[in-house]
């Protein structure tokens, strides 16, 4: 069958409810959390150790506020303030080390603190060896304490270069977006390009007569693969730029970056109607749930849309006795829908 309809891809980040993370901040969020571990443990090993252990929780507190509170500090104050929270917290977790050998036992805590405590473990281990390589940079680094596994994505734009939250490929056909692929980790979202192409095939029957993605998608194998179903991909061709061009490709050109603005468009929706610019939920599987029914929910809106504008046609062709009639079998379906999904199983 011959190739049909159009396939727009893009990739996006759906930033996580989190405050902007610093090394000083998450350090200080690291402490908090040890010192309330602390708490917890000493209260049953109190008749055991009768010295509570020294955590200098507000000296500690102090030595934060004095470079938090300044507008601008210099890079060696923060580094000897992050030198001081690594001391406070590695004394901390020596503490928690001898409460479990003085009989503490880890089942006194809550679910939460027994998540923190294996996440500020790895905080300090992170920071620690930022601290001594002198780098700003590490794999898997964690960002927040209550979301470990949100993780920076580069975006490289002028507003916001970097997001924290999950990256997100999408999908858009016959103005229907469709989410592809989450992740936490950033991913090249060329390497998926074929991924979708195949989806649109299984979907539709046929494969899609063009494809309209960015420069970041036009790759020799995405081009090698899309010459071989006989699909056009949008763009210009690789190798220098051409002089003469004649006026039907420019014309072309612009007209595929039109219709590429319909994804983009899909995304400002989402984030300024369906509230996807800030994914309220903490848990990982929540936040995935979170992420598609959005996407559940603009499709919804677009098919009510696409209904509603059948409706007023046939309104305008037909007597308003009619169309009050099919509003009323359509309400009754829904009702009765409704009604039996009511009822027990």
């Amino acid at each position: 069958m011959p190739n049909r309809g159009k396939l727009l891809s893009d990739a996006s980040c759906a930033p996580g409810d989190i405050r902007y993370p610093n090394d000083l901040g998450i350090l200080n969020q690291a402490r908090e959390k040890s010192e309330e571990i602390i708490d917890t443990l000493y209260e049953t090993v109190r008749e055991k150790v009768k010295k509570k252990p020294k955590t200098y929780r507000k000296l500690a507190r102090k030595e934060y506020l004095k470079v938090a509170k300044k507008r601008r500090p210099r890079t060696k104050k923060i580094r000897k303030a992050i030198k001081k929270q690594l001391q406070y917290l590695k004394r901390n977790l020596s503490h928690i080390e001898q409460l479990i050998q003085a009989g503490a036992s880890l089942e006194v805590l809550s679910n939460y603190q027994y998540k923190s405590l294996l996440v500020i473990t790895e905080v300090y281990r992170q920071q620690q060896w930022m601290y001594e390589n002198k780098a700003k940079r590490i794999e898997d680094r964690i960002v927040s304490i209550s979301q470990p596994h949100i993780r920076p994505i580069v975006r490289g734009k002028a507003g916001t270069p970097v997001e924290f939250g999950a990256k997100i490929l999408v999908g858009c056909i016959d103005k229907y977006a469709f989410l592809q692929r989450i992740s936490w980790d950033n991913f090249n979202e060329s390497v998926a390009l074929q991924e979708q192409i195949e989806a649109y095939y299984s979907y539709t029957g046929v494969y899609p007569e063009s494809v309209h993605v960015d420069q970041v998608y036009r790759t020799r194998k995405n081009r090698a693969f899309c010459k071989e179903r006989g699909i056009r991909m949008s763009g210009p061709p690789l190798g220098r730029p051409q002089k003469n061009v004649s006026p039907s490709k420019k014309r072309q050109a612009l007209e595929d970056e039109k219709i590429r603005n319909a994804i983009e468009g899909k995304f400002g929706i989402s984030k300024r109607r369906f509230s996807l610019n800030r994914v309220m939920a903490k848990l990982p599987h929540t936040s995935e749930t979170a992420i598609a029914i959005t996407f559940l929910v603009m499709n919804l809106s677009t098919l009510l849309r696409q209904f509603f504008c059948l409706f007023l046609c046939f309104q305008k062709r037909h007597s308003f006795l009619g169309s009050q009639l099919l509003m009323k079998i359509i309400i009754g379906v829904i009702i009765n829908k409704k009604q039996l999904s009511l009822l027990p199983s």
